[in-house]
């Protein structure tokens, strides 16, 4: 009956927004609070489940956001993210520019995540369109499939990370075997994906008007004397890169070595949280394309306050998108899923696959399902020879797969690429379901080999 439920929720919120063009926002709420009613959350829970599940989204998302299209509008407008696009362009050429799209998303996508790679790299592809002459999908399914692939099969992001640590998984082999896997599912559901998706929704990728995050990128044009030096535009991109992946670096060290934390280390956790990565970030964008360009302060702080002024919309739907999640989690969901599956004799990787899908349908977070799944799969593994590194990277396969309305990061890549939600479904739903699909797939031709 939950998943009954749950499936007439969202039919419900698809309706109010595709039939009767109520903002995602509003309906996301009515369905949050009419799907608790109707799972028998107890009255007085209903409004702070809400309440916790907005706050707790906002609290991940709303600072990486807010300083992320700020970083966004400071490259813009002084005429940074033109310079990189433009050289990528010219280096790779036209014909070649989604596979630099997709090596780019794959490089970035090791350290940052998915939604910070999202706001950053979303204006410069928007550029990068316009230099190419080519529709801005064609090139942001590609950059959203790497960044999804990296999400979900590598280590240091956190799915992959603690789902081997509760496994005991060697973290070494799920980093090679998740590269195996990433680098030809990229291919799959990147540029081959798109070229099919093209074709069957034409309507995503001939859009005029684009989400707000691509807007961010819209500055004016400047002559090539006018703009950043390539390096410097390049450095004040990709610095939430380097401040993350020096992090994940010297975290791993320490794990590895089994040397106590002190105050280095707990420092160099701090600096690569994502919110601190992103205001560290925002400062040096602030004298690279600022001070050091000889751009008053005061016209820097309009460019700060208006990109966030542009984005106040999508935290809010964000947040409420949050919401419907927690109420799927609190209203026992997920739970109910687990227990379907309890005593099953079905193959450890094909059950924990299958599982996190479940548990990402009903309840979509990737993460939730996948560390609700290792607990479940745990008990069942003892005494079985199943190699631990593909385990894992199969439970990530899963808890990727068919991102929908209640995902935040369906509200994510609608709003970054101005889509309606059937655009959406077609598209980046579509899209996460191949790369699950191809990545369990191939786990499965890895473990007749490992």
């Amino acid at each position: 009956m939950p998943l009954v439920l749950t499936a007439a929720a969202i039919t419900v919120l698809l309706i109010m927004i595709m039939k009767f063009r109520v903002h995602a926002f509003i309906a996301l709420a009515v369905v949050s609070f009419l799907l608790a009613l109707a799972l028998g959350m107890p009255l007085p829970e209903i409004a702070g489940s809400i309440e916790d599940g907005l706050g707790s989204t906002l609290a991940s998302t709303g600072l990486v956001f807010g300083f992320g299209a700020i970083l966004g509008r400071l490259l813009a407008d002084a005429g940074g993210a033109q310079r990189i696009s433009t050289t990528l362009v010219d280096r790779f050429g036209r014909r070649r520019v989604q596979w630099a799209v997709v090596v780019a998303a794959l490089i970035l996508g090791i350290a940052l995540f998915f939604e910070v790679g999202i706001v950053l790299l979303v204006p410069i592809v928007y550029q990068m369109a316009k230099q190419a002459k080519v529709d801005f999908l064609y090139l942001g399914l590609p950059m959203g499939t790497g960044l999804s692939v990296m999400h979900a099969f590598l280590p240091p992001h956190p799915g992959p990370t603690v789902i081997a640590e509760q496994y005991g998984a060697n973290i070494g082999a799920v980093l090679l075997y998740g590269f195996v896997i990433a680098i030809p599912t990229a291919v799959i559901a990147g540029p081959a994906f798109t070229y099919f998706a093209r074709k069957y929704i034409p309507s995503a990728f001939t859009r005029t008007e684009v989400g707000v995050l691509a807007k961010l990128g819209q500055g004016k044009q400047f002559a090539p004397e006018d703009t950043p030096s390539f390096t410097s535009s390049t450095l004040t991109a990709l610095f939430p890169v380097l401040l993350m992946f020096g992090s994940s670096v010297v975290t791993l060290v320490q794990k590895a070595t089994g040397l106590p934390k002190n105050w280095f280390f707990h420092a160099v956790e701090l600096i690569g949280q994502p919110t601190t990565v992103m205001l560290l970030s925002v400062l040096l964008a602030i004298h690279t394309m600022g001070i050091a360009r000889k751009i008053p302060m005061s016209q820097v702080m309009q460019s700060a306050e208006g990109s966030v002024k542009a984005v106040g919309m999508l935290l809010l739907i964000l947040g409420i998108s949050g919401s419907l999640k927690e109420v799927l989690i609190d209203g026992g969901v997920g739970d109910y899923v687990a227990v379907l599956f309890e005593g099953s004799s079905i193959s450890p990787l094909l059950l924990a696959w299958l599982i996190a899908a479940l548990l990402r349908l009903a309840q979509g977070s990737a993460t939730v399902a996948a560390l609700t799944t290792a607990g479940l799969i745990i008990p069942l593994i003892e005494g079985s020879d199943v190699n631990l590194a593909l385990l894992t990277l199969a439970t990530g396969a899963g808890s990727i797969i068919a991102s929908h309305v209640n995902d935040t990061g369906f509200w994510i890549v609608r709003e970054a690429f101005g889509l309606t939600v059937k655009e959406t479904l077609a598209t980046w739903t579509v899209l996460e379901t191949v790369i699950s699909l191809s990545g369990f797939g191939f786990v499965l031709l890895l473990s007749l080999v490992v």
